[in-house]
């Protein structure tokens, strides 16, 4: 069966992207805000590869562009590549290779089982407790592992025809005390949209936090604004934002701001990775990892096997492999940065712990 493409997404970005303002001529030398510089990603790969000093034609990528999952990312994550190296761990990420279209079995359009756990139009509740709203199909960054690379959002995320709905069934179930907001990247939407929403869901008495899920303080820094940190803060839910690092080289200077900034709004900061093959399998890269993530005061909090979604087995570690580099973690570091190696299944009702 043929991959659908992924029009959904682009209709959304096309539509995120063009209510970017132009800067007034006044503004014109200042640093851009983050709406600015989101436009600004690289959306052709053969651009970033240019700035990179790698060439597209190099046998090595065996690149193609038929997955029907377009290529993004932000200018601001491609700064922190190694220029000249093709196996650069940030690169691999956004990487489209020809390893995308082999069908391997096992490897589905919904790996976790998300479009069976749809309780309403853009909520999804798994695991007693908690329920998440797919608030938005656009992301930062597209990384060519996503579990959700083909998910319709076009007809699942919480816009705001579907936004009362949705509400009501979290008002409407009192044994749901925290509430995810995910995508895509919920902090692609705008402040004014995003306090529409905390503030409905500040409203529901039994709702005691708000989480957060993003990778945008990591792949574009300046969304943590003044005003987000103020939105964040100021309300009755207590906040934890879930950032997704998977590599040391990922952090830089901008992003220990943007982190720092969090932190001092209050905001509890807990970070989940993928383990990634040839990007991130070793230990040494790993326990890195956990000790950036602890000096920026983020707690590691997940490490992913896989999920399994269709045109991403090259990046799969088998589970032995990640169960010794997972005792190679524990015999080196202090049991608070070890992240618990999961793996999400569908139809489950909590994450399997691999350890």
């Amino acid at each position: 069966m043929g991959r659908p493409p992924a029009l959904p997404i682009l209709a959304i970005e096309r539509s995120l992207l063009h209510t970017v303002p132009s800067l007034p001529p006044a503004l014109s030398t200042a640093p851009p805000d983050w709406r600015t510089s989101l436009a600004d990603s690289y959306t052709r790969l053969e651009d970033l590869l240019v700035d990179l000093g790698l060439s597209a034609e190099d046998p090595a990528f065996g690149l193609q562009d038929r997955t029907g999952f377009p290529f993004r990312v932000t200018r601001q994550y491609a700064a922190r590549m190694r220029k000249g190296d093709a196996a650069d761990p940030l690169l691999r990420q956004v990487l489209p290779l020809a390893d995308e279209t082999i069908d391997s079995p096992g490897y589905l359009a919904d790996p976790v089982g998300d479009l069976a756990a749809v309780a309403t139009p853009g909520v999804l509740h798994k695991y007693r407790g908690r329920a998440l709203l797919v608030t938005t199909g656009a992301c930062a960054i597209h990384c060519r592992y996503c579990f959700r690379r083909e998910f319709p959002y076009g007809d699942g995320q919480v816009n705001r025809q579907r936004q009362t709905e949705a509400l009501a069934y979290l008002a409407a179930d009192e044994s749901v005390s925290e509430v995810i907001l995910s995508g895509g990247d919920p902090l692609v939407l705008s402040d004014r949209r995003l306090a529409e929403l905390i503030a409905e869901l500040d409203a529901v008495p039994h709702i005691k936090r708000l989480r957060i899920h993003t990778r945008l303080p990591i792949v574009l820094p300046q969304r943590v604004t003044p005003e987000l940190c103020d939105l964040l803060r100021d309300g009755r839910l207590q906040t934890v934002v879930v950032i997704h690092a998977n590599h040391a080289q990922e952090f830089d200077a901008s992003v220990g701001n943007a982190l720092a900034d969090l932190h001092a709004a209050g905001v509890t900061l807990l970070n989940q990775a993928v383990l990634l093959r040839a990007v991130n399998d070793d230990v040494e890269t790993l326990a890195e990892l956990s000790e950036t993530l602890f000096a920026h005061r983020v707690l590691p909090y997940y490490l992913h096997l896989l999920d399994k979604a269709r045109g991403t087995a090259h990046f799969d570690v088998p589970e032995a492999d990640a169960l010794a580099l997972h005792e190679g973690l524990r015999r080196r570091l202090p049991g608070y940065l070890v992240p618990r190696l999961v793996r999400e299944e569908a139809g489950k009702p909590y994450k399997s712990w691999r350890i």
